[in-house]
């Protein structure tokens, strides 16, 4: 079931199929927009990031996306201690690919955006990343460090009822921050000891209706730095999940997992748990950050929720962890487009 990759390789063949599916530790595998067998317009590629201060229980969220036919672009400050949150966002119509997201998720690159509703800009340096951000009462600056040798979550996967769409996505969680944010009118300072981010990169052509679950967390806990990536849903997992522990820089291999809560009660708590029985965790919602729109074609129902994770996870060498109101988020979401 768990199909390793181990080497580096094309992602794609001449005919737009994957050549090995599976998941990986590193990013093995070599993404090459021009093999996509897709129409412009079904290309969907995106870097999200994520960045919490444990100890205050407060961070932000980054959205560069780059859907074919426009390019949604988002700044949000998150409270998970006081349940409030502040998103600005915008779209680009017509962007095509040309936001200029890369093909390779290391090398050093750039990319910004700006418009009268906010500022994104990217620098990706040898070994961090740096954000620059502002837009209506919020504004910073926050330095992710990224050590090459730190091991992440790669993943790619078709469909199985069109195996000419892909979802190549990778996770790095875990990376210290440092730097500052003011957001409504308070200060706030990262700093590497107790400040975590995760980047969510992914590059895919995508079926049209799709539904996934995803869930991330990242803190110091048993006198190391702990992590996780969770998600099931989206496309063919046969291959392998994309279900990850991290420790201290090395990743941590769990079977499936499954998320137990009540849709119409998104604010109860949710049971994560995985088959193989070494993640067993409670998640107690904060708040959740919820989008919804309609237009004809397009659909998205989209519900990330804030809070908190407490509970048990082992390591592969039999290592447990006991979690205690670690804070991250846990989704459900909706697309047609």
């Amino acid at each position: 079931m768990q199909n390793e990759i181990t080497e580096k390789r094309e992602l794609l063949d001449e005919n737009g199929l994957i050549t090995s599916e599976g998941f990986a530790r590193h990013p093995y595998w070599e993404y090459r927009r021009e093999r996509i067998k897709a129409p412009w317009w079904r290309t969907k590629e995106w870097d999200y990031y994520a960045i919490i201060d444990q100890e205050r229980e407060a961070g932000f969220t980054i959205t560069f996306s780059d859907l074919g036919y426009a390019g949604l672009f988002a700044l949000c400050f998150v409270d998970i201690k006081s349940g409030l949150f502040k998103q600005v966002d915008t779209l680009k119509l017509l962007t095509r690919g040309r936001t200029g997201l890369q093909a390779d998720i290391d090398v050093p690159h750039e990319v910004s955006f700006s418009d009268k509703k906010l500022s994104l800009r990217l620098v990706r340096e040898e070994k961090e990343r740096r954000l620059v951000f502002s837009a209506d009462r919020i504004e910073g600056e926050v330095v992710l460090e990224q050590p090459p040798e730190v091991e992440r979550m790669a993943i790619a996967t078709s469909w199985a009822e069109k195996r000419s769409a892909f979802y190549y996505n990778q996770k790095i969680n875990c990376m210290p921050a440092r730097g500052r944010m003011k957001a409504e009118g308070e200060e706030f300072h990262f700093r590497p000891e107790n400040s975590f981010g995760v980047l969510d990169w992914g590059r895919g052509h995508w079926t049209y209706r799709n539904r996934w679950y995803w869930a991330s967390a990242s803190g110091r806990i048993g006198g190391g730095v702990f992590g996780f990536n969770l998600g099931y849903g989206f496309s063919d997992r046969s291959p392998a999940s994309e279900n990850m522990l991290f420790f201290d820089g090395r990743a941590h291999k769990l079977q499936e997992v499954v998320f137990d809560f009540d849709r119409e009660h998104l604010m109860e708590p949710w049971k994560v748990r995985s088959d193989d029985g070494r993640l067993d965790l409670v998640f107690q919602p904060s708040f959740d950050r919820a989008s919804n729109f309609n237009l004809l074609l397009i659909k998205s129902v989209q519900d990330q929720v804030f809070g908190y994770y407490s509970g048990r996870a082992v390591l592969d060498d039999g290592t447990a962890l006991k979690l205690d109101r670690l804070p991250g988020f846990i989704e459900d979401v909706y697309n047609r487009w």
